[in-house]
């Protein structure tokens, strides 16, 4: 499994507000949830928030030090780790099976939000780089799906018998590079994707009560966005990948932003922990843009 774009140390980053772990509730006691790329960033912050509120949550990425060091940061009990590599064959029914077990049985939100990305020219993008943007981005929440749908769907039929009516989450991480994003083809191509397979489960399992949304994220502080350094590089099973950006083009995504700043991971977790909660419950096949207002590529 991936890396989300994300970072661990920023579960704590000093700002208040909504993504301060000691600011705590019991709104998410006794829900269950799965979070893929939990490693570092976002994933780690919305780790930190939905325990934050009372849920248990599985952590899964393929850093098993990332995830250890997430897990120690949280509340002791309240979380299950899970490395592995996402994008391999019978991954993605282990980490739901695992977050079943953590649950007792139960599974009530499920974070999409593994990924990175590989740049290249069109005309020089290789094969290999096209297909692994689907398989982490649009395959493994694919597969991830596939196999938490009968445990969603059971939970629902047991709350209909029992004349209760209960709203669970599915919640997987767009970009706006859906918009359009050069030398991105392949990872756009499989964010805009993301965003068809949200609107059709959310028609599907609808009448089972869950909501299916998607998060489409700016310009967010992750080691994707970091300098392209020598120490700025994702380990995966099939060798090393460079991450990062040149300092001209985040000072040119900072410019693009109202507020002249990219976002933390914390406020990037916001988003998709409103998504998460019953607050959302009237909310479904929707794509909430989590930008700061940033401009950027072309819309529809």
């Amino acid at each position: 499994m991936t890396t989300g774009e994300q970072h661990q140390e920023s579960i704590h980053d000093g700002r208040t507000g909504p993504g301060v772990i000691s600011a705590g509730s019991d709104l998410l006691a006794g829900r269950t949830a799965l979070v893929t790329g939990a490693a570092h960033g976002i994933g780690a912050a919305t780790a930190g928030l939905l325990t934050a509120h009372g849920a248990r949550v599985l952590l899964a990425d393929v850093d098993a030090d990332g995830l250890a060091a997430t897990a120690a940061a949280l509340p002791a009990g309240s979380t299950a780790v899970l490395a592995g590599d996402l994008t391999a064959p019978g991954h993605p029914a282990e980490i739901v099976a695992a977050a079943v077990d953590l649950g007792a049985g139960e599974l009530d939100i499920v974070v999409n939000n593994a990924g990175y990305n590989l740049n290249a020219r069109l005309v020089e993008m290789s094969d290999e780089a096209w297909q692994a943007m689907l398989d982490i981005h649009v395959t493994a929440p694919f597969a991830v799906l596939r196999a938490a749908g009968p445990h969603l769907i059971a939970a629902a039929e047991r709350d209909r018998a029992a004349g209760r009516e209960v709203f669970r989450k599915v919640v997987s991480i767009t970009s706006i590079a859906l918009m359009g994003s050069a030398y991105q083809a392949n990872y756009a191509a499989a964010k805009a994707a993301v965003v068809g397979l949200t609107k059709s489960l959310a028609k599907e399992w609808g009448p089972h009560l869950v909501n299916v949304n998607a998060v489409g994220f700016g310009s967010v502080d992750t080691r994707l966005t970091r300098p392209r350094d020598a120490d700025n590089v994702l380990h995966l099973p099939g060798g090393d990948v460079r991450l990062g950006l040149s300092e001209k083009v985040m000072t040119v995504a900072a410019q693009s932003i109202p507020s002249g700043r990219v976002a933390s991971p914390q406020e990037a977790a916001g988003a998709v922990f409103l998504l998460c909660t019953p607050w959302s419950d009237w909310i479904t096949g929707q794509v909430l843009l989590a930008t700061g207002g940033q401009v950027y590529g072309m819309s529809g």
